[in-house]
């Protein structure tokens, strides 16, 4: 077994159990499960772990050199060792998206774009929810029910942080710091991506005469220079 044997027979299974994980997790802290509806939910959040961790151990094992992967590879841990995480496996699907491109950077500008604004939606959910698991019936909390808690996740994601709510427990901050960090890099990918876009447009609408020329056209042109000078020194055939 080779480790790209491994990721091709493991892309799907690992997307469709980021997928349960979200959909099993929305539901136990939305729905607010008690008694054994809580215990399913929490079996099947404890399968998708068990999922992440043997996929993980295994990649590390078929890897060569294993150090350097595992430098590589640290979110993968992370996805392993934190759970909210999980959910952003789910942008790995976003590489199947085919779009029509005219240029390399239209279709490296695009797949950013993608995955920027997968990876909004599902830092804002997944925030969302674990906030709100984390100050629901908590004392002093303000951030009681799921409307508030998207509200404030997509407020915190932004930076505008109005202040009408905010988490009063140390996990609720700490969700906070991740979103907090999360957002600001999304907004910092946008940026880059717009920019992106307008210096190409920029450079489309500047004629052939003020074009710089790349090294393998100066070198292009400086063969063809010398053939032709070697060809004019040629002694005249008699």
């Amino acid at each position: 077994m080779t480790a790209d044997r491994w990721h091709s027979l493991t892309y799907w299974p690992l997307i469709i159990t980021s997928l349960l994980f979200i959909v099993v997790y929305s539901w136990q802290v939305i729905a607010d499960l008690q008694g054994t509806a809580y215990a399913i939910a929490r079996v099947i959040i404890g399968v998708t772990w068990v999922v992440f961790a043997v996929d993980y151990v295994v990649r590390l094992a078929l890897a060569h050199p294993r150090g350097a992967w595992f430098r590589g590879h640290l979110f993968d841990l992370a996805v392993v060792v934190i759970p909210a995480l999980r959910p952003l496996r789910l942008l790995r699907a976003l590489t199947v998206v085919k779009t029509l491109q005219r240029t390399a950077g239209s279709a490296i500008r695009n797949r950013v774009a993608i995955y920027g604004a997968g990876a909004a939606v599902v830092l804002i959910w997944i925030a969302a929810l674990a906030v709100l698991e984390a100050e629901r019936g908590a004392p002093g909390a303000n951030i009681e029910n799921f409307g508030d808690a998207v509200w404030w996740a997509f407020v915190t994601s932004t930076t505008v942080g109005y202040g009408d709510f905010y988490p009063v427990t140390w996990w609720g901050r700490v969700v906070a710091v991740l979103l907090m960090c999360g957002g600001i890099a999304v907004v910092g990918v946008v940026t880059a991506t717009v920019s992106s876009w307008v210096i190409e447009r920029a450079a489309a609408t500047v004629g052939d005469d003020t074009e710089p020329a790349t090294r393998g056209q100066v070198r292009e042109i400086a063969q063809q220079l010398a053939a032709l000078s070697a060809k004019l020194g040629d002694p005249p055939a008699r």
